[in-house]
């Protein structure tokens, strides 16, 4: 009979995410660097929580993960024929998708030009996150472009890494129960967000955990214990261009430091995509 003390618990998973999967697996499997970490994120999200105690031994065999880059690069965002974007020409409270990667090739982050229920643009002031998991703070530094209004965060959930379309952007239009799935906002994150101010949130719909974008995706409700990370975006009123120059907060889901755990980008520009509108 299997110890009862080192069976996996999938109440505690569920509840505490990666933080129990990864000490699970260091304490019956061994170390656990980046690539396992990668390939754990893959079991937790594509084989369901049943699956995972058991496919856990797989991880000894895992090749080396991929060397990452050694500092953040600065590159300009560019729509999908190659064009520099234009801050002045996102639409506000866009409800599509909208993603592009950096700093590495497996890190998607959402790209949000954030508004107000009358859908005018909200400047985002500089904030002071808090990370539940820790009692830890850090700085994250406010929105950019014309109304200070335009923000990016990973869009890999901290709580198991699920990515969209299962977390996205809820508008202020969208804040409310009923709607079809994806878009399966809770009423636990309704009044959260109506408590923190936030006229609109980042929801995973995958175990219900809720950032508020208007302060630096700091975490509304729950399982989540970490914020979502920020891009820092810079914006040059010249040219009305936006650059992606660094990474900030917490790291990305699955990977222990920013620069590592993936392959690097290829050029000095990265691709901003519509994907799908989960209202729709």
């Amino acid at each position: 009979m299997r110890n009862p003390k080192t069976k996996f618990d999938e109440r505690e998973f569920v509840t505490k995410g990666s933080d129990y999967l990864f000490n699970y697996a260091e304490k019956n499997v061994g170390t656990i660097d980046e690539g396992r970490r990668n390939f754990m994120k893959a079991l937790a999200i594509g084989v369901g929580v049943a699956a995972v105690a058991g496919l856990l031994p797989g991880l000894r065999v895992l090749p080396a993960p991929g060397v990452g880059i050694t500092k953040f690069p600065k590159v300009l965002l560019v729509d999908s024929s190659g064009s520099p974007l234009k801050a002045s020409t996102l639409p506000i409270n866009e409800p599509v998708i909208t993603i592009y990667l950096y700093p590495l090739a497996d890190e998607p982050n959402f790209l949000l030009n954030l508004g107000d229920a009358s859908n005018k643009p909200v400047q985002v002031q500089p904030t002071e996150v808090v990370i539940p998991q820790t009692g830890e703070k850090y700085s994250f530094p406010g929105g950019v472009g014309p109304s200070k209004s335009i923000v990016s965060y990973s869009a890999i959930c901290q709580h198991l890494g699920c990515e969209p379309p299962e977390i996205h952007f809820y508008p202020p239009s969208y804040m409310k129960l009923g709607m079809p799935a994806p878009a399966e906002l809770t009423a636990e994150a309704l009044l959260a967000a109506k408590q923190a101010n936030a006229p609109g949130v980042i929801h995973c719909d995958c175990h219900g955990s809720t950032y508020d974008p208007y302060h630096g995706a700091s975490v509304l409700t729950g399982p989540t214990q970490r914020p979502l990370p920020y891009v820092e975006l810079e914006w040059d009123p010249t040219t009305d261009y936006l650059y992606a120059v660094e990474e900030g907060g917490v790291p990305v889901y699955g990977h222990t430091s920013d620069l590592t755990g993936g392959n690097p980008l290829s050029g000095d520009t990265t691709t901003v995509s519509k994907t799908i509108n989960p209202f729709s």
